[in-house]
């Protein structure tokens, strides 16, 4: 039995990994919850699970979980610290990584720190220290297993392959609920439009990153490190359907691609139960049902947003962290009507054409580099 920690575990990636638990009676404990801010929906998943310790971020949340649980309940730790403490106990063997953001940053390290194997589906934290974050990994030997699905299929697709025989990794996007909005129409996109993913179920702030492509282009910075692969050999393809979720090129010519159903809980099984699969009850893919599946590349001139990622790699050091901070502030400020949907990635550029990288020699220099993005990016807003 495999004993978990699954951070943001009230979030769209953690409800759906708790799912997973359940579905699969004796194959995994949960040991540790940590979450933001939900103490109700933390307290449900407690009385479910029944982990030896939860945490809460906000310590009023923490302090109203108490009082919910009661003395015969969990340890309920608070704070950045008490979340990173539940990332690193001693008795778990897998770390959920699934709290959003930059915020997500510190338990993960902490996990990696601790030796851990982390389940990534926070992909900031590649974003903003993924060079540090994969020397400790190497060092410690705590495994990195992909949770987003396009990283997973790169995952799965290099399985039992040569490294070195890798030509390019190819990404594949959905392309977002505008991926046919004309670009005079962008300017006048409202959030309700832009929250409406045709594919996936996901949070606010990666759904928002998918109508501007931003999100591409920070798993494009997430590829590089987890997979070590210069950017140049990172490519994006728009496939509307969602059915290949990511391919590798080998230099023979040959593809190899991995294929399922639109379902996150695929991939975050696979990272669980590594290296076994789990049966779930899924719907099973049928291609002749689906008739085509479609491919073209991405628009730039629409979607700038995920050619910024490219540049900022090019940058190097702390731009990757800086952009991230934009984007986020960017996306908070689109979200609250402070700005269109276009000015997300004017925004984000401008805090890219102000920065001056600097090496991210620590976790707290990238939430740094982080934070003087998102500041940059609200004084611009504003």
């Amino acid at each position: 039995m495999k004993r978990l920690a699954i951070l943001g575990s009230t979030g769209s990636i953690g409800v759906q990994a708790l799912d997973v638990v359940a579905r699969t009676p004796g194959r995994f404990e949960v040991v540790g919850l940590a979450a933001g801010r939900n103490a109700e929906r933390l307290v449900e998943q407690a009385r479910l699970f029944r982990p030896a310790v939860v945490a809460l971020a906000d310590p009023a949340a923490a302090r109203r979980a108490r009082e919910l649980l009661g003395r015969d309940g969990p340890e309920v730790l608070e704070g950045d610290a008490g979340v990173a403490q539940v990332a690193s106990l001693a008795e778990i063997d897998l770390a959920l990584a699934a709290i959003s953001g930059g915020a997500g940053l510190r338990s993960t390290a902490a996990a990696i720190e601790a030796g851990k194997a982390v389940g990534l589906a926070n992909k900031e934290s590649m974003v903003l220290a993924g060079e540090l974050l994969v020397a400790r990994a190497a060092k410690k030997g705590a495994p990195i297993l992909p949770v987003d699905s396009e990283h997973s299929a790169i995952f799965q697709s290099l399985a039992g392959h040569n490294h070195a025989e890798v030509r390019r990794l190819l990404l594949t996007a959905s392309g977002g609920p505008l991926r046919q909005v004309a670009a005079k129409d962008l300017d006048a996109v409202t959030p309700a439009q832009a929250l409406k993913h045709p594919n996936w179920s996901m949070g606010a702030k990666v759904t928002i990153d998918s109508a501007t492509l931003m999100n591409k282009g920070l798993e494009v910075i997430e590829a590089r490190w987890l997979f070590d692969i210069d950017p140049r050999r990172i490519d994006i393809l728009v496939h509307p359907e969602s059915i290949v979720h990511s391919m590798v090129e080998y230099i023979d010519g040959s593809v190899v691609a991995q294929l399922g159903v639109s379902d996150m809980r695929g991939p975050i099984s696979y990272a669980l139960a590594y290296p076994e699969r789990l049966r779930l009850d899924l719907p099973p893919l049928d291609l002749s049902r689906l008739g085509r599946l479609t491919f073209e590349p991405p628009d730039p001139a629409r979607f700038p947003a995920f050619t910024l990622a490219y540049r900022a790699l090019e940058m190097g050091g702390s731009a990757p962290a800086a952009l991230s901070g934009a984007d986020e502030a960017a996306v908070a400020a689109f979200l609250a009507g402070r700005c269109s949907f276009s000015h997300i990635a004017r925004v984000c550029e401008e805090v890219l054409d102000a920065h001056v990288p600097e090496r991210i020699g620590s976790v707290e220099h990238a939430l740094e580099a982080s934070e003087w993005g998102r500041r940059e990016a609200e004084r611009r807003v504003r």
